[in-house]
């Protein structure tokens, strides 16, 4: 699933992929918020990112759902 996370008075966003849950990654960035820790997620090359929690701006989930690509089964 694509992550997509906005940092306040940063232009630019950080976006990775993760095999993570969309309610993994929602419960993980919730946990930090209310204890004003800083956020740590994990991308699918298990590199992470560590964002400060009092920085962050939003977050974008995308669909877990994976998008075939070609032609799939032709032969019937």
């Amino acid at each position: 699933m694509d992550i997509e996370i906005g940092i306040q008075n940063v232009a630019r966003t950080v976006t990775f992929t993760t095999d993570e849950a969309a309610e993994e990654v929602t419960a993980t960035i919730d946990r930090a918020l209310e204890e004003h820790k800083p956020i740590v997620l994990t991308d699918n090359k298990d590199r992470r990112f560590v964002v400060p929690a009092d920085s962050l701006g939003y977050v974008i989930i995308g669909s877990e759902q994976r998008h075939t690509v070609g032609f799939g089964n032709l032969a019937d």
